[in-house]
């Protein structure tokens, strides 16, 4: 069987990356995830990835931290490229060639990220890894994930969680919540479903990318969702 897509852009939050800890990176987490990814970019897979920063720093709110919320956005950018150096370090002892671009200048250890230069990177079989997020305060790691997928023209964001799908309610508080294995945009804001924050779901709806949500944290998982397996939740229309 052939993949049923070609280039994906994979979202993975900061906290993952964290394993059974508290905070920080987790070497057998990366491990995994990276002999996952190699397992699809075997088959031919272009892969992109959005990281978030949240194992290491969160600076959503300002009166808990005492920082204001720009800087605390820039130091969760920061954060965002130690861990796409670290997923960098873990794809790259499996073999597979990557490159880290970010959305703010640091050229000792990322390229600065430019669209078509990405895209080339992808076409040769590199794994991108985009970090910083956007280059801008304000804007979450979901939304950065949605705005590059778009840019280098990706099939689909799997967005990779702890949970196997989208359920009616939290599936960890309500034991009677059930998963859907697909549902259109318009069915999540009226569900007030939590996928991912308005503006990069947003993104996704006007620009007809469609979203899997799954569990990134079962190892093979990416595979089956790249080969057309009825896994996760699936967003589209």
């Amino acid at each position: 069987m052939l993949p049923k897509y070609k280039r994906i852009l994979l979202k993975l939050s900061g906290e993952s990356l964290m394993g059974e800890g508290n905070y920080g990176i987790d070497h057998r987490v990366i491990t995994q995830y990276a002999y996952d990814i190699k397992a699809v970019t075997d088959l031919g897979v272009q892969v992109a990835v959005v990281i978030g920063g949240g194992n290491i720093y969160r600076g959503m709110n300002e009166a808990e931290t005492g920082i204001e919320r720009a800087q605390g956005d820039y130091m969760g950018m920061l954060a965002t490229v130690i861990n796409g150096m670290a997923m960098q370090s873990g794809l790259e002892k499996v073999g597979l060639y990557t490159r880290l671009q970010s959305a703010i200048k640091m050229e000792q250890i990322a390229e600065p990220y430019i669209r078509r230069r990405a895209i080339r990177h992808l076409e040769k079989g590199r794994v991108v890894i985009f970090g910083a997020g956007t280059g801008n305060p304000y804007f979450t790691t979901d939304t950065a994930a949605s705005l590059r997928a778009i840019e280098i023209q990706a099939d689909v964001i799997l967005k990779g969680t702890r949970v196997d799908g989208i359920y009616t309610a939290d599936p960890e508080k309500d034991p009677t919540a059930t998963r859907f294995e697909s549902i259109t945009f318009s069915e999540v804001y009226q569900k007030s479903l939590n996928v991912m924050d308005m503006t990069a779901f947003t993104l996704c709806q006007e620009n007809k990318l469609p979203i899997i949500v799954f569990d990134m944290n079962k190892g093979g998982n990416l595979l089956q969702v790249i080969m057309g397996k009825n896994v996760g939740t699936l967003v589209k229309g």
